[in-house]
């Protein structure tokens, strides 16, 4: 006899607690990601009630009905804080009847497949909106084995989550280490123009032997970073597009719809190619300045603020070349540099691993359960 899979809307219940005595405030206000995660809430709820919000305690779920067939994701997260926090009253919270029939983990771990969230877009109705109600919710069907098989899941997928978390901890360690160097020299060291050490670039990919195509094409995001463009760059000629050459930097001057971030990357990699809108810029002696360093200094948040001041004030805010070179850094010595840009390197390196651990992770449940129902099966034969 095979492993039936059951309806959830048996073994669940929905939870109604509010933040009525006004005892938890924003700063424990929490907002719900499309990877099923919480998050510190963003919104401004300067002089709203907040005794109408929601209370998520831990071993609670969090769901939102909302947009399920926009996203094509089913929103649900499980709460494993030990001090409880608010969520908006429009998500529904929710807990498992009997934790010895089911885990509340193992059931978080049902919603981490992939199948899952197909399946959530395919019930969820068809209207503007595309929510998934209550009702169909629970109508959704998973394979839940006895409650010793469960447990063996849970811990093994704990542990591996555990591995990630001490990875993670030791980014603040290191994120400490940057950040008080930086505000160290910012004291101790003299603050120099960066124009008479930078200069601009202007390769185009007509100037180059072999000329690179649509594959090579890059954009520039808001996180710092070069990214695989979204343009459609079907019968575009690419001649006039600007190469950008490892070791530089090139930012987009419109700052008027990137928020308070400007768009800036340094190339780490092989040459690629940039819109021309965009402006590129090198280190001209990079004895004297690293380009890892002063990349550094663009990641900070003043530097951002900065720029957003420095824009032309006019419907198309721009951060000019001449408001580029104009830009102020602490210079320390050479031997500084290179001994902080170390450090940096190490911390990118783990940010790497984790960002690998964590898909290897989020993969690792349907695994898991995939591997206990075929076990189950064949133990029933």
């Amino acid at each position: 006899m095979k492993l039936e899979y059951k309806k959830i809307g048996d073994y669940i219940e929905l939870v109604d607690k509010r933040n009525i005595r006004n005892e938890y405030t924003a700063k424990d206000l929490m907002g719900i990601r499309i990877d099923k995660t919480f998050i510190p809430s963003v919104a401004n709820v300067s002089g709203t009630d907040l005794s109408k919000y929601k209370v998520v305690e831990k071993g609670m779920f969090a769901f939102s009905p909302m947009q399920v067939g926009r996203d094509k994701a089913v929103r649900v997260v499980l709460y494993q804080n030990e001090e409880p926090a608010i969520i908006s009253p429009a998500y529904l919270t929710f807990a498992v009847k009997d934790r010895e029939v089911l885990l509340p983990e193992y059931l978080m771990m049902n919603f981490l497949r992939s199948e899952m969230d197909r399946y959530g877009w395919f019930i969820s109705d068809g209207s503007v909106r595309a929510s998934l109600d209550w009702e169909r919710f629970c109508e959704i069907e998973i394979p839940i084995p006895p409650i010793d098989k469960q447990e063996v899941v849970v811990k093994l997928y704990n542990s591996i989550n555990q591995n990630v978390e001490y990875l993670k901890n030791g980014l603040d360690d290191l994120n400490k280490i940057t950040k008080s160097f930086i505000d160290d020299i910012k004291v101790k060291r003299p603050h120099v123009k960066i124009g008479q050490f930078i200069e601009q670039s202007d390769l185009r990919n007509k100037h180059l032997d072999k000329m690179l195509d649509k594959y090579d094409v890059r954009g520039i995001s808001t996180s710092k970073v070069l990214i695989p463009t979204n343009a459609n760059l079907n019968g575009v000629k690419l001649d006039s597009y600007r190469v950008m050459l490892k070791g530089e930097f090139a930012y987009v001057p419109d700052t008027s719809r990137r928020g308070d971030k400007i768009a800036l990357a340094l190339n780490n990699d092989s040459p690629c190619l940039i819109s021309s809108i965009y402006t590129v810029f090198k280190i001209k002696d990079q004895s004297k300045i690293m380009p890892e360093f002063l990349y550094l200094w663009f990641n900070r948040s003043e530097f951002d603020r900065y720029a957003r001041y420095h824009s032309i004030g006019s419907a198309r805010e721009v951060f000019s070349w001449e408001d580029m070179c104009d830009v102020k850094v602490p210079l320390p010595t050479i031997e500084e540099q290179r001994a902080i840009v170390k450090i940096h390197l190490v911390l990118h390196r783990r940010m790497e691993l984790i960002e690998k651990y964590e898909r290897q992770v989020k993969g690792l449940a349907p695994i898991l359960i995939r591997g206990v129902v075929e076990e189950m099966n064949e133990v029933n034969v």
